[in-house]
């Protein structure tokens, strides 16, 4: 192990229970041992996924938030005695592997609740609510401290909660947590004082508007996570340790308002003054651990921090609270190890909160520790299949129904959370496999049918492997992804795969008489349009790879995630961009996480990048272009240097008619990362 990692190998104690190491994995929607949204009950998988991160080293194991209250089903946990037996028979196993398990009890999301417009109709048509309601209680799950608009739509305010409401779910945390505890469980941690949850909109004042007990004077707000903490010591004792899950700041400028990094701003939310006071409150309340970062939904790229955030983004604040309490104090949030060690080391921190990395890789841990960090398959934030829930201005979440059922799986390893599904069979009849194409799914499907034990041979057309991928991850950025690629350089040299570069095949029957398959992986193209001049459009291959030069003013002509991207990376190097936006919204394909779309949006806004929404290009000139609005307004004239193409790709296949071959990746079928590669496993296993 480098010396530098040192630190976060050394033991800490949370109360009276000793933690072997310095690395927790926070809770990740999905991975909740008692279901996640479905009805509750002993989730194997989860059990499957959070067993092997403690078999893989990792000292502190949150599994997925748990609402004391199940969304669907209505049932409230402690209810089912059964699923406490089942978790109880499970326990010493987990316990063997030296690791500790704390459950995340949560009160709900109230306002943040992530609602699809199934859900909108539940609220709107009262006969369709009705019938509903026994399975699904919209309204309750969106209950919160006061009458405030829903994050995923605004429009639907949420209803105060009773008093009684609030006292059967207090009493629901002591009976959930006690159960817990004769289970075998080590700890628990509330969720939370965190992120806008149900919790944290009722100690925010401007989120909180009660005239009652809950409502007013500081004491008042916080009293519902204080009366929590104080039930579960009252069941199980002063020596069963509890967390809570802690927002420092809340980075919100008002509902549906963040602030990105380096905006000076009045903060809406939780700001350092009060923070300062109420982790103190807190401790002397009861808790015992304070697992922090920032943010809110309406902030969520704080809590959830895309590639575009900074790394150790939250540390600054999290490092400062923790001279306000006693407690051990963790700090999650693109936390890079390094860092991670450094400030454990000096006592400013006292352990590291990694999730995200723990779904990619599940021996990072022992990889580090064996001085094998270059075989660590990094994270490239991208909430492509952990956290896609999406939205646009006038739309509520657009994530499917099976992907929010299904969250923390993984875009870059499809065996999280879906083992049974893509596991490595090896294969009794070992084939010799041409790949055309060395872009991420070529190369993906490569290491698979290695590791079946198939003799995989790709062929690329350039002089190096990535593709699409290249060019996507030259922003300034994107280092994660180009750590990937690497990664994906040195996997395939480790494994003796034979890659043929400058080799365009345009034939596969040429390549059947050397092998036994063919593969293709050739991608896709940019669309094109019939619009005037639309031959002058750049692409985003010779914008960002510098293959022409753009200029200073460069219209995209789309506002997709592409061009946001883009025209973001644009004003990094000081140019200034334009967008041009046939929707009401940028980013408006589903599919793309909230927390990226609206760091994005926020992030363009604050730099005073123009963004012409519900308009569209109908020709382009020599340094202008001519925008109409789609309300039938006059089109008038943009001059710019260069416009750039973001209107989408289309499929690229090679021998688009030959049925023998198979097709993986976007030559099949335009998507993300994700779409790539669980193509391509889904292609290999059956080979």
């Amino acid at each position: 192990m480098d010396k530098k990692y040192e630190a976060l190998f050394t033991p800490w104690k949370i109360g009276n229970v000793e933690i072997k190491n310095r690395i927790v994995q926070p809770s990740m929607g999905g991975t909740s041992l008692f279901g996640w949204l479905e009805p509750c009950h002993f989730d194997r998988e989860a059990a499957y996924h959070i067993l092997n991160r403690a078999q893989n080293n990792v000292g502190l194991v949150l599994p997925g938030m748990q609402c004391v209250r199940d969304t669907m089903g209505k049932r409230w946990l402690h209810t089912n005695k059964q699923m406490f037996k089942d978790l109880a028979k499970w326990m010493p196993e987990f316990s063997a592997t030296g690791s500790k398990l704390f459950v995340q009890l949560a009160g709900g999301f109230g306002r943040s609740m992530a609602i699809n417009q199934m859900m909108v109709d539940m609220l709107e048509k009262p006969a369709f609510g009705k019938v509903a309601k026994p399975f699904l209680d919209v309204e309750y799950c969106c209950a919160s401290a006061s009458e405030t608009p829903n994050r995923w739509y605004p429009s639907l305010k949420s209803r105060p909660m009773t008093l009684d409401e609030i006292h059967e779910m207090v009493d629901a945390f002591g009976k959930t947590a006690y159960l817990l505890q004769q289970a075998g469980v080590d700890g628990v941690e509330i969720h939370a004082v965190h992120e806008g949850y149900l919790l944290d909109q009722f100690t925010i004042a401007n989120w909180n508007y009660r005239t009652d007990e809950y409502g007013g004077s500081f004491e008042n707000r916080y009293r519902f996570p204080v009366e929590i903490v104080q039930a579960i010591k009252k069941q199980c004792g002063d020596d069963f340790p509890v967390s809570l899950r802690y927002s420092v700041v809340s980075k919100t400028k008002g509902f549906g308002e963040g602030a990105v990094p380096g905006e000076e701003f009045e903060e809406f939310g939780r700001d350092m003054e009060e923070s300062e006071k109420a982790i103190k409150y807190l401790e002397e309340a009861g808790y015992d651990m304070f697992n922090c970062d920032n943010g809110t939904y309406d902030a969520w790229y704080w809590a959830h921090p895309p590639v575009y955030m900074p790394q150790n983004c939250n540390l600054p604040e999290v490092e400062h609270i923790k001279n306000f309490t006693t407690k051990p104090v963790v700090c999650a949030g693109k936390m890079t190890m390094d860092v991670a060690a450094e400030e454990i080391a000096a006592g400013r921190l006292d352990a590291v909160g990694v999730a995200r990395q723990n779904l990619v890789d599940p021996e990072w841990v022992n990889k580090l520790m064996e001085g094998r960090e270059e075989e660590i398959k990094p994270c490239i934030n991208c909430h492509n299949a952990c956290f896609s829930f999406s939205k646009s201005k006038s739309t509520p979440n657009m994530q499917s129904l099976d992907d929010s059922l299904h969250l923390a799986r993984c875009a870059l390893n499809p065996t999280t959370m879906q083992h049974n599904k893509y596991k490595i069979v090896p294969t009794k009849h070992p084939k010799k496999v041409a790949i055309i194409g060395g872009g991420i799914g070529g190369m993906e499907a490569a290491l698979v049918l290695h590791k079946r034990g198939h003799e995989p041979v790709i062929f690329e057309k350039s002089d190096k492997l990535g593709g699409m991928y290249i060019y996507a991850s030259e922003m300034s950025f994107k280092e994660a992804d180009k750590a990937l690629l690497k990664w994906y350089e040195r996997e395939l040299d480790k494994a003796g795969i034979e890659v043929r570069y400058n080799m365009e095949i345009n034939a596969p029957q040429t390549l059947r008489r050397e092998f036994d398959e063919v593969l293709v992986a050739t991608g896709a193209a940019p669309k094109t349009l019939p619009v005037k001049g639309f031959h002058k459009c750049l692409t985003f291959k010779q914008l960002l790879l510098k293959e022409v030069d753009a200029g200073d003013k460069i219209v995209f002509f789309g506002g997709g995630q592409s061009s946001c991207e883009a025209a973001y990376e644009m004003v990094l190097q000081g140019k200034h961009p334009m967008i041009v936006e046939f929707a009401d919204d940028l980013i408006v394909t589903p599919g793309t996480c909230l927390a990226n779309s609206s760091f994005l949006r926020d992030m363009l806004k604050f730099k005073n990048v123009p963004v012409y929404l519900e308009h569209t290009i109908t020709e382009i000139g020599d340094g202008y272009v001519m925008v109409k609005p789609n309300d039938g307004g006059e089109a008038f004239k943009l001059e710019c240097d260069s416009v750039v193409s973001g209107i989408g790709f289309v499929p690229a296949p090679i021998a688009a008619d030959d049925k023998k071959v198979k097709r993986i990746g976007t030559c099949e079928k335009w998507g993300n990362l994700r779409d790539v590669i669980w193509s391509a496993w889904d292609v290999c296993m059956k080979i």
